[in-house]
C-alpha cells in the first residue's frame, strides 16, 4: 500500500513539476526546452551534459525524476510517521513544500550554479517557491498522508 502511494505520489508530483518547468521555460523563452533539461542534468554531470543533445536532455528529466523519487521518499516518511501527518494538508504540504525549496534554492543552487539566495528578483522568487508548494509538497501531503490507524500508532509513539 505504501509502495503503492509513493509511486503515485512520485510520478504525479515529477510530473506536475516537469510541466510547470517547461511551460515557464516556452513562456519566458530565455532557452529552449531541451537546453533546459540538459541544464538539470549539468547538476551532477558538470557543464558537459549542455552539449549531449536530446540525450543530455532526457538525462536532465531522469535526474528530475530521480530528485522527485527522493522528495517523495522523504515526504512518505514524514506524513505517514510524523506529527506533520496529522496536520491539514495544506499545512503540512506547506511546510515541507517550504522545507523543500530552502534546500533547494537555499543549499543546492547556490552550491552548484552560485545562484543568489534568496533571489533578488521577486517573481523569480515566487516562481520558484510556488511549485514546491502547490505542486509537489500540498499533492504528496494529500497522497501520503498517515490512514487513521498509522495516526493513532503515530500518537501512541509520541
Amino acid at each position: 500500500m505504501a509502495g503503492n502511494k509513493l509511486a503515485k505520489a512520485w510520478l504525479l508530483c515529477g510530473a506536475l513539476d516537469a510541466l510547470y518547468a517547461t511551460t515557464l521555460t516556452i513562456v519566458f523563452g530565455k532557452q529552449t526546452v531541451v537546453a533546459m533539461w540538459q541544464g538539470v542534468a549539468a547538476g551532477p554531470f558538470g557543464d558537459a551534459a549542455k552539449a549531449w543533445g536530446a540525450r543530455g536532455a532526457l538525462l536532465g528529466l531522469f535526474v528530475h525524476f530521480a530528485i522527485m523519487a527522493v522528495m517523495a521518499a522523504f515526504a512518505l516518511a514524514l506524513f505517514s510517521r510524523s506529527l506533520l501527518g496529522r496536520l491539514a494538508p495544506w499545512l503540512g504540504g506547506t511546510i515541507y513544500g517550504l522545507a523543500l525549496w530552502l534546500v533547494m534554492y537555499g543549499i543546492v543552487l547556490p552550491a552548484r550554479f552560485g545562484a543568489p539566495f534568496p533571489n533578488p528578483d521577486p517573481l523569480k522568487l515566487i516562481l520558484g517557491m510556488a511549485p514546491h508548494v502547490l505542486l509537489v509538497g500540498i499533492p504528496m501531503a494529500i497522497l501520503l498522508r498517515a490512514s487513521g490507524q498509522e495516526k493513532a500508532a503515530v500518537l501512541r509513539s509520541s
